[in-house]
């Protein structure tokens, strides 16, 4: 059970706070850290038992600070801050943002955790505090999902840092400094074609984004819809998203507790060496994978939360700059 309480005490001109209780185990940093592209993200700073996250809501920019307080075993109590006009659609948003609705009670069932490998069994031990976030943020999602279609993750996390320090808002109220809510819709489209070239992102790239800012209030109701086959279908409507950008997307907008990313680069491979020893395609991954069918993206978490590392072999994927094009 997961709840909000109002909290009275202040911080700082502006602020609202409210205090999330749970009985069960939660870490910020843990369930958190998939929002964040690349350690030097703008938008979003997690370290141990505190986040900050700034966002634009429908009341206007919010920025929240997250902080972990003591609670009674097993149960978890989170803080939360929020400033700037948005600021009450921002902690409206708490509870799923906490995963309030990610439930792991089927997952760590005694007879289906039996099921698991032993990888995956021992990392759920180590980390029950994991929850899956539910953002309902889509085009905060879309647009660095889409930065990562085909590059190397130090690729898009340099684009994306590139950008929303340039184009996005100072985050409001006590921030960190540096702290930028991304840009919205209509920013997003004023971007010139030289400052994309620049950020090192190609025409493909930057031509879905835009098409999906173009589409941004329809793909915004996208939030309410539950996950499925119509939610991926809606998604994948706009020419340059498809099955990986779809899963991607919902993983943090949904907390899509059975999205795989088919078509990753890497992760079949990488699935396939944690669970057997050799790599494998998608067929194989998600052959691998069908014995926790409705808990693939919790196993995958997992999977990567636990340390494993695949043997390289060959040399590095080269990253390619786009800018001198």
């Amino acid at each position: 059970m997961s709840m909000s309480v109002p909290v009275s005490a202040v911080y700082g001109a502006g602020s609202l706070s409210l205090l999330w209780e749970s009985d069960r185990p939660f870490s910020l940093a843990v369930s958190l850290g998939i929002l964040a592209h690349g350690s030097k993200d703008p938008s979003v700073r997690i370290g141990p038992g505190v986040a900050w996250l700034a966002f634009s809501t429908p009341g206007g920019d919010a920025t929240l600070a997250l902080s972990e307080q003591p609670a009674p075993a097993p149960g978890s109590r989170v803080l939360v801050r929020a400033w700037g006009p948005g600021a009450e659609y921002a902690l409206d948003g708490v509870p799923a943002l906490l995963g309030g609705c990610d439930d792991w009670s089927a997952f760590d069932d005694p007879e289906f955790a039996a099921t698991l490998p032993g990888a995956v069994a021992r990392t759920r031990r180590r980390n029950p505090g994991l929850r899956l976030p539910s953002t309902g943020r889509m085009l905060d999602s879309i647009v660095p999902v889409v930065l990562e279609q085909k590059v190397t993750a130090m690729e898009a996390y340099y684009s994306w840092r590139y950008l929303v320090a340039k184009y996005g808002a100072d985050a409001p109220g006590p921030a960190p400094a540096g702290l930028k809510v991304p840009p919205g819709a209509g920013q997003w489209r004023r971007v010139p074609s030289w400052e994309w070239h620049r950020a090192g992102v190609d025409s493909h790239r930057s031509g879905t984004i835009l098409r999906a800012c173009a589409a941004a209030s329809g793909l915004e109701r996208l939030a309410a819809l539950p996950l499925g086959e119509e939610l991926t279908r809606r998604l994948c409507s706009i020419p340059g998203i498809g099955p990986w950008s779809a899963a991607e997307i919902t993983q943090r907008t949904h907390g899509a507790p059975d999205s795989v990313s088919v078509g990753d680069y890497h992760l079949a491979a990488f699935v396939g060496a944690a669970l057997t020893g050799r790599r494998t395609d998608d067929a194989g991954m998600l052959a691998l994978l069908q014995p926790w069918l409705g808990h693939r993206q919790r196993v995958v978490r997992l999977l990567v939360l636990s340390g494993f590392r695949k043997q390289a072999y060959g040399p590095r994927l080269a990253p390619e700059d786009h800018r001198r094009r």
